[in-house]
């Protein structure tokens, strides 16, 4: 049995408890506890499930999805029984609370006590709401991000009718610094971007030269680190990396997705303000609904109307069970991912079959095979993709500008100006352990593929 079964288990016992909360109530009867079609539905369902990669498993390697704990899937499952909507608290009394308490405690691994924030569908929505309050401050002005940035701020910037530009990245993905200033030299920028954990390499951009320029040309900085904001709890990231995360907390506003490696189901991501009183951008008036408390609704500070409720009590119990707190289990099982992709990264170097462009800063692996010129690199990394998968080993693909070879680039000709890339996202814990296995499909891929 690979899937696992603890969970239902839980579930089971949790929802008698539940139930226990409402015996003052008459009793209702379930309308479709014997509908025999239930299970043939259900079952129909399973099948149709079966059309996935192995997400949960160590062998799948390589886009960024991570399986819930078993206690968010459980405590997601057991709140659908209620089904909450966290727009209002008279939607969800103890899932608002939930909410407020899990995003306190994440706002917390940045050092901040006074703050806004709230839980919503999931990084692009948490980015929209940030990028929208720097434009009701800075109305009118400039959008800046890496291009290595995820596509999402060119795309709600045109959303929001902001304009946006692009800032080139060095050749390990960061930020470019001085195309920066001479972009903010302009002094039409209202918020820079800092990504920390971009999606695509995991690089992670240089946040002390960006605040830094804040204080010379006044722009809003918003870090988005939706892939790799949790890091900030491990002690085996590189002093350099380790600099930008000690200073998240002076951003202006922080994007994280819980449902990447915080454990959640999707979709769960969350924003939050160092300013509360950026609130009142947010201030609306409803001629119904909400009368039976005079407390904040987490609806008065969200874009989002109705939410799932579910998600912050998955959220919330996870916490309870895996503490936000550096040297504890959680953080523990990201440094095991950090691990792996370390170990990897330094075993591909040491392999004379393939190229590293540079080490990794999070958990994520870039590395392509040896080949004489960059278009035969891209052929060779479509093969070996294609074996591996056919072998149970999934891994990712990137195409990345041929300059991140820079330190190779006397071994191959550049022929074209990107290189399709192998790509692997160790984010499971389990990576670490698994790392020969996955190393001994990949080599045997390799030896069958490269000496066609």
């Amino acid at each position: 049995m690979n899937l696992e079964e603890t969970s239902l288990r839980l579930l089971k016992d949790a929802l008698k408890i539940l139930d226990e909360g409402f015996t003052s109530l008459p009793a209702i009867s379930a309308q479709v506890a014997h509908d025999p079609r239930l299970a043939a539905v259900m079952n129909e369902v399973a099948a149709k499930m079966q059309d996935n990669y192995p997400y949960f498993h160590p062998l799948y390697a390589g886009q960024m999805l991570k399986p819930p704990h078993p206690i968010a899937r459980a405590a997601y499952a057991l709140a659908t029984w209620i089904n909450p909507n966290n727009h209002a608290l008279d939607g969800g009394r103890a899932s608002s609370a939930m909410e407020k308490e899990a995003v306190a405690q994440i706002a917390a691994m940045f050092g901040w006590k006074e703050f806004l924030g709230h839980l919503c569908g999931g990084g692009t929505m948490a980015n929209l709401e940030a990028l929208w309050v720097a434009g009701q401050l800075k109305p009118g002005k400039k959008i800046l991000a890496s291009e290595q940035a995820h596509y999402t701020h060119h795309r709600i910037s045109s959303v929001l009718q902001l304009p946006f530009a692009g800032v080139a990245s060095d050749n390990r993905g960061r930020m470019d610094v001085k195309d920066l200033e001479k972009m903010l030299e302009a002094g039409d920028v209202g918020c820079v971007v800092a990504t920390v954990g971009t999606t695509g390499t995991g690089s992670v951009d240089p946040l002390p030269e960006i605040l830094k320029l804040r204080d010379r040309y006044e722009f809003r900085v918003h870090v988005d680190s939706a892939y790799g904001g949790y890091f900030t709890l491990v002690g085996n990231v590189d002093a350099e990396t380790r600099a930008s995360y000690d200073l998240i907390g002076q951003a202006d506003s922080i994007v994280i997705d819980p449902h990447k490696h915080g454990l959640q189901p999707y979709g769960c991501g969350c924003v939050l303000f160092r300013d509360p009183s950026v609130g009142a951008i947010y201030k609306h008036e409803s001629p119904y609904t909400y009368f039976t408390s005079s407390d904040l609704h987490l609806g008065e500070i969200s874009l989002e109307c109705s939410r799932p409720g579910a998600s912050a009590v998955a959220l919330w119990a996870t916490q309870r069970l895996l503490p936000l707190v550096r040297g504890r289990e959680f953080a523990q099982m990201l440094e095991a991912s950090r691990g792996a992709a370390v170990r990897f990264a330094r075993r591909l170097a040491d392999d004379g079959r393939w190229l590293v462009p540079s080490a990794p800063e999070l958990d994520i692996v870039v590395w392509a095979p040896r080949a004489a010129s960059a278009s035969e690199i891209s052929k060779s990394s479509q093969r070996i993709f294609d074996a591996a998968a056919k072998q149970s080993l999934h891994l990712a693909l990137i195409r990345l500008p041929v300059r991140f070879f820079a330190g190779h680039q006397s071994e191959f000709q550049s022929d074209c100006e990107t290189v399709l890339c192998l790509r692997s996202v160790l984010m499971k814990p389990e990576h670490l352990d698994w790392l020969d296995r996955i190393w001994a499909i990949l080599s045997r891929v390799a030896d069958e593929v490269l000496t066609r």
